[in-house]
Order: structure tokens, then C-alpha cells, then sequence
């Protein structure tokens, strides 16, 4: 172990193939590992980076001075949630100063992108390299901390993304000193398996888990593509591990992305992003049928019922899209075991121009399918700049260099050569540099939409008032298609009340029959609209 500024370290191989080495050191202070050839690699479990992946580990002092240590957190079924690049916002700090604004739209939970060390100064956060280092690029550990705590002083919740399935292409050390920590027969999309076969690899992930709600005190985590760990099991061990760790009576809540793996969210797992819920919305609104939007072209109304009324589209058919199967049944859960969303990082960044809905849906369409979305029994999530439509892109970018950079952008242009709209190789040629410093800066969000903010307050508060008090026990009691682009779906909340939900997303009139109750909401009575109306049970 070489200290920066002082001698070498000698580390003692311990049972087991570890190596330690004991020794009193002041906040600050810089270090890195020398491997036998003379490498001088960080520690793969860092705690912080001085100032990027290839540089120095820092020790990291535990002694932040947490003014809500007595915040236990709220139930699942109050979550709105908002995801927010933390880079894009202006780091920790930026974030932070943004609380007040965002618990006045009624948001009561923030999610950010990915926050663990990456290469350079800007990233999505899904090449991170070293789980445990918040990037210095953000922000300090303790002002990360120091975000959550004026979160939880406020009243909400922090979640954070958090990404196991694969590391970075650049500044991988473990590679170099434990090959067995990858799979040289599985690849992800993204490069080599993780190997969660060993151990070692399942206890430094649950880990890296453990400390992020233990140390950093975030309410909740959001696992990236978790159906591309190809041992499952790992995700009901660490789920465990965080119940027997948290203290009991605080609310914590694990969250994943996955194909629809129900039988998750029967054990210790809260909820799955749901995808197939966007993916049919999308068409619904836009038409578009490229990519795995294919899949849901086909009767879109009725796919949308069956979202509503039972969770996923996709519950072990066939997708063209995966050329397999995807999915287990889902009738079963309660719908808050779904996160529904209309936009999020990847649905407008994997796009070649980035753009989000307000550039592709007229602002009345966009209007009854955000009703839909805050008025539904799922649990709503929205993407920073969606509550103030905004019209700026939200591109991919990255800040990597030489070959990799050269790499990276033309692998981003040859992503979409399959695509009719990008045959043109000279059109192929203006989508953005990820490397670009100003594909970044034009990823930046800005209110277009006046009026949109006030628009979903006011959704928001419909929600917190009528529905979450009465969403425990809530089954969907049915849904059905009603027209090409409408839908009718009616839930049983918790404490009997009857909600039902009107749904048309298309430009013709469609009429229905009003359903019993009072009318909660409605955007309108033609063209595209939703309507919400509840029925108080009796008590």
C-alpha cells in the first residue's frame, strides 16, 4: 500500500487470498495499491477520488453531523418521484438548493442517476468503476450527505441508482489484480459479467448497498438492469440483508430494473420500473414503431388495459423485440409495485437528437397522459424538466479520451444506421458527440411549458390527498379498450373507495359513459383526455 507523501505500507495476505494492512491515518490523506509488477491502482473500495478513477483513493472521515438522524422515512405509497442527473443539476450542492422548489410540485421522493466514480468529468453514472466513491466531478461525500439531510429535514425521501451488472471500459483495476471477479463466459451489453457466483463479488456489492443506506441514509435504491446478473438469487440475498440491517420502523425501498420478474416483488422487494407501461404509452402517443416499440403496436388500447389492470404487458409472451420470452405473470401485485413514468434518462437519451415529449406530442395529448400517470394507482416518476415542459434534449454524454472517445462517438452513430431515418450517413454524422462538452451543456433543462408546473401540482395534490391515504390493499377491479386510443380502468382502493380512470389519446371524440362517483379531474371533454372519478366508500 503506497501512501501519497510518505512510505510503502506492507499488506499481509490473510485465509481466504486478502490481503490487509492496518494504519492510523488523517482525513485526506492519499493512497493507492502497488501490485507486484509496480501498478499503482485505487482501492476498489474507495471511498472517495482524487479527483478521478485513475488518481488517488482519499480517506474519507465518518464524522458528518446529521441535524435528522431521527428520520425514519415514509411508507412506499407516498413515493412521487423525480429522477435527476446530479452533473446536469449542478452537483450536490445544486440539487440541494433545488428541494424547496420541488417539494412545493409536491415531489416527495428524488432519485438521482447514478452517482459512483467515473472516467472524466461528465457521465450518466452506468461507467462507474468504483461503487463506493461518490465523484468528486458532484461534490464531497459530506455534501452528498449533506443533501440527504436537508431531503429528510424537508420531509422527503433521496433513492439513489445504483449500477452491479457491469463496470466502465476505463479504469477497471480489478480486472488486473482478480480476473475472477468477471465472467469470461458471459458478456452483458455493456462488457464482461460481473461473477456473482463468488462470495467475494456478492458481499462487495451487498456492501456497497449496505453503505449507501446505512452511511449515507438514502431512503431507497433503484438497481440498473438487474436481469443482466445472471445469479437472481443474489437479489433476495441482499434484499434480506438489508431487512436484518435497517433498523426496525425506518421505511426502506429496493426498486429494480428488470423483465419483469414478478416474483421479486412477492418477497422483499418493493417495486420494477415498468417499462412495458411506457413503452405503450409512448405509441399511443407518438406513433412511433422502431426499436421495441414494434412490439406494442398491435392493439396499443389493449395493451394499455392490461397495464393498468394487471401490471406488464409482457408476462411470459414472446417479444419480438428480445427474441425470447419475457415476463411472469403479475395479476397478482398490487399496482404500486410498478413504477410508471412517461419519460426517464433512458427513453429520452437513447434517442440520436434526445428529445423529450414535449418536441413530439401536442401539449393537450401530453396533458391527459400525465393525468393518467399521477392519478393512477402506480407509482408515478417523473424526469427533470418534465414538470416545467421543458424543450431542451437530455443527450447521452460522456468525457472520454483518445481512442475510447473516437470509439464511443462512432459507436453512438452506428447504433442507429439500422434505423430508415439514419441510412444517410452524412445525417448519422450530426448526431451529437458524446464527448462534446457543449452535448452536456445543451442537456441542461429549461422551462418551456408555462403553466405545466402548476399543472402538476395541482395532480400531485389531488394524489396525496384522494388516493395515497386509501392506496394500501388497492386491486385493480378491471380495464378495458373503449376505442383505439381510450381506455376505462377501475380500482378497488384499500379502504373500499371506487377509482376509476378515463383515458382517450386520440384526436377523435370518444364517448363513455360516466362512471359512479364524483368527477376527481378531468383535462377535458374531447380529443385527448383523461378523467378521474372516485367514489368515497361509506364508513
Amino acid at each position: 500500500m503506497a501512501i501519497e507523501g510518505g512510505d510503502l505500507l506492507p499488506m499481509g495476505r490473510s485465509a481466504g487470498g486478502w490481503f490487509e494492512a492496518s494504519a492510523a491515518l488523517a482525513d485526506g490523506t492519499r493512497y493507492r495499491y502497488r501490485l507486484t509488477d509496480g501498478t499503482l491502482v485505487p482501492d476498489p473500495a474507495s471511498r472517495g477520488q482524487a479527483p478521478d478513477v485513475h488518481d488517488a483513493s482519499v480517506v474519507q472521515g465518518c464524522d458528518y453531523p446529521w441535524r435528522h438522524a431521527d428520520w425514519t422515512g415514509r411508507p412506499w405509497t407516498d413515493v412521487v418521484l423525480y429522477e435527476v442527473h446530479v452533473g446536469v443539476a449542478g452537483g450536490f450542492k445544486g440539487i440541494r438548493d433545488d428541494l424547496p422548489r420541488l417539494k412545493a410540485l409536491g415531489i416527495t421522493a428524488v432519485e438521482l442517476m447514478p452517482v459512483n466514480d467515473f472516467p472524466g468529468r461528465r457521465n450518466w453514472g452506468y461507467d462507474g468503476v468504483l461503487p463506493y466513491a461518490p465523484d468528486s466531478a458532484y461534490g464531497t461525500p459530506n455534501e452528498l450527505k449533506e443533501l440527504v439531510d436537508t431531503a429528510h429535514g424537508l420531509g422527503m425521501m433521496m433513492f439513489l441508482d445504483v449500477v452491479y451488472n457491469h463496470f466502465g471500459p476505463d479504469g477497471n483495476y480489478i480486472g488486473s489484480y482478480a480476473p475472477e471477479f468477471f465472467r469470461d463466459d458471459v458478456k452483458t451489453p455493456w462488457g464482461p459479467a460481473i461473477d456473482f457466483r463468488r462470495r467475494e463479488v456478492r458481499d462487495y456489492f451487498t456492501g456497497n448497498v449496505l453503505m449507501w443506506l446505512m452511511e449515507y441514509r438514502f431512503d431507497g435504491l433503484r438497481f440498473d438492469a438487474v436481469h443482466a446478473i445472471h445469479e437472481q438469487d443474489w437479489v433476495e440475498e441482499m434484499a434480506a440483508a438489508v431487512r436484518a440491517t435497517v433498523d426496525p420502523g425506518r421505511h426502506v425501498h429496493l426498486v429494480l430494473e428488470h423483465h419483469n420478474a414478478a416474483s421479486h416483488l412477492r418477497k422483499s422487494v418493493d417495486a420494477q420500473w415498468n417499462d412495458d407501461g411506457h413503452n405503450v404509452l409512448h405509441v399511443l402517443l407518438t406513433g412511433e414503431d422502431g426499436g421495441y416499440y414494434a412490439d406494442y403496436t398491435s392493439d396499443p388500447a389493449g395493451k394499455l388495459a392490461r397495464v393498468l389492470s394487471e401490471g406488464w404487458v409482457y408476462q411470459g409472451e414472446k417479444s419480438g423485440y428480445l427474441k425470447a420470452a419475457r415476463g411472469e405473470p403479475s395479476a397478482d401485485l398490487p399496482p404500486y409495485a410498478h413504477v410508471l413514468f412517461l419519460q426517464n434518462h433512458d427513453q429520452i437519451g437513447n434517442r440520436a437528437f434526445g428529445e423529450r415529449l414535449t418536441m413530439l406530442v401536442a401539449a393537450k395529448a401530453m396533458e391527459a397522459a400525465i393525468a393518467l400517470l399521477i392519478l393512477c394507482p402506480q407509482i408515478p416518476m417523473l424526469f427533470m424538466g418534465e414538470e416545467s415542459g421543458s424543450r431542451t434534449p437530455f443527450l447521452f454524454f460522456t468525457h472520454h479520451h483518445d481512442e475510447l472517445a473516437d470509439a464511443v462517438r462512432e459507436g453512438r452513430r452506428q447504433e442507429f444506421a439500422a434505423f430508415a431515418d439514419f441510412a444517410d450517413p452524412e445525417k448519422r454524422e450530426r448526431i451529437p458527440d458524446p464527448n462534446a462538452r457543449k452535448t452536456f451543456a445543451a442537456s441542461i433543462p429549461r422551462p418551456g411549458e408555462p403553466g405545466r408546473f402548476a399543472f402538476y401540482r395541482r395532480l400531485i395534490a389531488l394524489r396525496m390527498t384522494h388516493i395515497v391515504p386509501r392506496l394500501t390493499g388497492t386491486r385493480s377491479i378491471g380495464a378495458e379498450a373503449i376505442g383505439p386510443k381510450a381506455v376505462r380502468a377501475c380500482w378497488r382502493l384499500g379502504d373500499g373507495s371506487l377509482l376509476t380512470i378515463v383515458i382517450n389519446l386520440g384526436e377523435n371524440a370518444m364517448p363513455y359513459e360516466a362512471p359512479v362517483g364524483s368527477l376527481l379531474f378531468t383535462t377535458g371533454e374531447s380529443g385527448p383526455m383523461t378523467a378521474a372519478y372516485l367514489e368515497v366508500a361509506e364508513v
